[in-house]
């Protein structure tokens, strides 16, 4: 790939190795080339706690009529090779996972992470206590107040205790499930300075991710709040992504997002090899 031409890289994509996705991978492939997307990384979900993993042995339950289960990592990474030699001249494929993780369940994030060569790893909080927040399940019972500090929280342990990660994904992914408004950011500021500060000294970075729009967010995830602190402690690792998993949802508002922190004062963002970030101008 020509590194001199624009770059426009996505950062956040799912495919049918994810259970919430259907979208074949090199309908993926093809899709971004066909939208001028120069660089993808797949970062297909793994959420040990509530899922089990294909080689198990265990049952793997069914949702929707789709198999909840983690990636089958052997084919995802078998393919994801066979589609970088295929498609080389064309787009620049990169190898990751979006790493669901929770206190408990490190052990075997880390066995994971020692199995494969990864360029890139999203850490994500998805559940706590192996409860979901889409549900409800985890808010349910406690305050407001309660689950975000709670949340909070539960980032604030993994950074110190889980260094095999690139960036933390949609850091406040709470709020889009908070039905009971936004949570005021000075309530949680003292979390996300530490978390921040952490990430920052051990050379780790967060991500955009422009699935806000979708959703119909009043704001950017992570909020601009949040970039602006990021931005103050002297953070500069910064990714784009979409979050996509379907056709409709590949490489948009990435352009967007480069305006939001150009705005803000970062003049960088980052693509990753071997978990080592690459940075190209905004």
């Amino acid at each position: 790939m020509d590194n001199k031409k624009h770059l426009l890289a996505d950062y956040h994509v799912h495919t049918a190795y994810s259970d919430d996705s259907v979208y074949p991978m090199e309908d993926v492939v093809k899709d971004a080339i066909q939208k001028g997307i120069t660089e993808l990384c797949f970062t297909d979900h793994v959420d040990y706690g509530i899922k089990e993993d294909w080689d198990s042995g265990k049952k793997i339950l069914y949702r929707d009529g789709e198999p909840f289960a983690n990636v089958d990592y052997p084919n995802y990474v078998k393919q994801i090779h066979k589609l970088q030699q295929k498609y080389q001249d064309q787009i620049t494929l990169k190898t990751g996972l979006e790493f669901g993780v929770q206190m408990h369940t490190i052990p075997q994030y880390e066995a994971l992470y020692q199995r494969y060569p990864f360029d890139f790893i999203i850490l994500s909080v998805h559940q706590v206590e192996d409860l979901e927040f889409w549900t409800q399940d985890f808010q349910r019972g406690r305050t407001q107040k309660e689950y975000n500090e709670r949340y909070y929280e539960e980032m604030l342990q993994l950074v110190y205790h889980f260094p095999h990660y690139s960036v933390l994904g949609h850091m406040d992914l709470i709020t889009r499930y908070d039905e009971a408004g936004i949570y005021p950011f000075e309530h949680i500021r003292p979390y996300l300075e530490k978390i921040l500060k952490k990430v920052i000294e051990d050379g780790k970075g967060i991500e955009v991710n422009t699935s806000s729009h979708r959703y119909g967010l009043a704001d950017s995830t992570p909020s601009k709040e949040i970039l602006r602190l990021y931005h103050e402690l002297g953070g500069e690792i910064l990714t784009i992504g979409s979050d996509s998993h379907k056709p409709e949802h590949l490489g948009t508002y990435i352009e967007e997002a480069k305006t939001l922190l150009k705005n803000i004062g970062f003049r960088r963002f980052c693509t990753f090899e071997r978990m080592k970030p690459i940075f190209h101008p905004l």
